[in-house]
């Protein structure tokens, strides 16, 4: 391990939160989305020498995806996620020697999921508190030391060691401080533009749906505005109506498309029912192009099962990614011994959970076996918890992510003027201002990514433009 990576105690950490409304409501899996809460972290570490500093962090509260279970309503979702926090935040602050970043999280890993067990929380949802807080306290290292998070990666400034605390003892032999200071990074990322189960294919679709706010409302819109080649596609479970959706949404994708993925969403209830799904999708005559261009599927089988039955049949058709089950550090390794073989990047799981997988996919190359890490977080919001979750896949060298958030929200409309100024003065790359508000910039279907190595965990400086006195109460 580095040792330049600071020693530090985490002295206070305070959430907030906003209320977020979605311009056109999302549909995944069994739920429609048309509101929910983005939280806000800050974070204030103490060094061994007394200097301070303080980091932040946010991330939409999305009901029924940590936790799927329909007799809980999304208020008592989103109460979950909060304990979640709570628990996070009494692990990380309790008092004793100064630590790096790493085990400030290693340190209480098992805890904080013993914790939340005991509470009803499941492992995805009581990795939700460390995910943010990680990113708030790294963000707070970065900005004291001047460096990016790419700089932090490759100095290994957080202090990784995986043979400490044994939380990933297939890596132990690996040499991460290596891999970490390889050549990392991009520039420039596609957005893999998800389409829900709400979605309008076409704007004659719309009817009454139409908001009519000059933003693209459909699918055929969005590809005219922001030109984009990569795409997601939710399915529903049900593969009669599925091949259906799909074959219209071929009509309009097929001629521009580089690259498809679709999302099962948990919505198949074994293998045996997606291998159904499976069959007509890869026979049926009007979705051949788009078959031939899908790279992955991800988690198409109910959480409960996917990690209970084989799957490299299936897989051997098309390459399966492991989502909703990836719920502990171990899980891919699991997901992997079935025949997955591909797992998602995704900043509400915890980005040294990222670093993780990343390290088993290049290991798992260098011995001739094709393990991937893909992008998969759409809810990312114009402002940190974006831009922090773009310096993350940027620096995993991923060439696509899923990104519309922007979509399903008008930008950073709610956000006071001159937070959203702030924001785009920082990174004049990543934001534009249009239609009334300044949002994600997405040109020829590229996010350019260029502004996120500034100092700061994506940030760009301590408080990151943020206006913290107009949200809700802090707690």
């Amino acid at each position: 391990m580095t040792p330049v990576a600071p020693r530090f105690h985490v002295d206070e950490i305070r959430f907030s939160e906003r209320a977020v409304r979605l311009r056109l409501p999302f549909r995944f899996g069994a739920v429609t989305v048309t509101a929910c809460p983005q939280v806000y972290v800050r974070a204030r570490i103490r060094f061994e020498d007394g200097r301070t500093s303080e980091g932040c962090a946010a991330e939409m509260m999305i009901p029924k995806w940590f936790d799927k279970d329909p007799s809980l309503s999304n208020e008592q979702n989103f109460e979950q996620l909060r304990q979640a926090l709570r628990n996070a935040r009494e692990a990380y602050t309790t008092t004793g020697a100064a630590q790096w970043a790493w085990d400030h999280f290693a340190e209480h890993y098992g805890d904080v999921l013993a914790m939340g067990s005991r509470q009803g929380l499941g492992p995805l949802v009581a990795s939700y508190g460390p995910a943010l807080i990680d990113r708030a306290v790294l963000d707070a290292v970065c900005l004291q030391l001047g460096c990016s998070f790419g700089e932090a990666m490759a100095r290994n400034l957080a202090g990784i060691d995986l043979a400490r605390h044994g939380l990933a003892p297939d890596l132990h032999d690996f040499d991460l401080d290596g891999f970490l200071a390889l050549p990392h990074g991009r520039t420039s990322i596609a957005a893999r533009h998800t389409v829900g189960l709400a979605d309008a294919i076409r704007d004659a679709d719309l009817g009454d749906a139409d908001p009519h706010d000059g933003l693209p409302a459909s699918l055929e819109a969005a590809i005219a505005r922001y030109g984009h080649r990569h795409f997601k596609l939710k399915l529903s479970g049900d593969t009669r109506a599925d091949i259906e959706r799909l074959a219209r949404i071929a009509e309009v994708i097929d001629a521009r498309s580089t690259l498809v993925t679709l999302d099962g969403n948990e919505q198949y209830a074994d293998a045996e029912a997606f291998s159904h799904f499976l069959d007509a999708f890869l026979a049926a005559p009007r979705l051949q192009s788009m078959a031939a261009k899908t790279a992955f599927i991800e988690q198409p089988i109910q959480r409960a099962q996917a990690l209970e039955r084989d799957v490299r049949a299936a897989a051997a058709r098309k390459p399966l990614l492991v989502d909703e089950s990836d719920a502990t550090l171990d899980s891919f390794l699991q997901a992997r011994a079935l025949g997955y073989t591909g797992v998602s990047s995704k900043s509400c799981k915890g980005f040294y959970k990222s670093i993780v997988n990343a390290a088993r996919c290049a290991q798992a190359r260098s011995q001739g076996e094709a393990l991937f890490l893909s992008g998969e977080d759409l809810t990312m919001q114009a402002g940190v918890g974006l831009q922090q979750d773009l310096a993350l896949v940027g620096w995993l060298g991923l060439e696509h992510v899923e990104r519309n958030g922007h979509h399903y929200v008008d930008g950073m409309a709610a956000l006071p003027a001159d937070e959203q100024r702030a924001f785009a003065a920082l990174h004049p790359a990543l934001y534009a201002e249009s239609d009334g508000a300044v949002r994600l910039r997405i040109v020829d279907g590229q996010i350019d990514l260029s502004s996120l190595g500034t100092i700061g965990f994506g940030t760009g400086e301590r408080g990151a433009g943020i206006r913290w006195d107009a949200m809700g109460a802090t707690y």
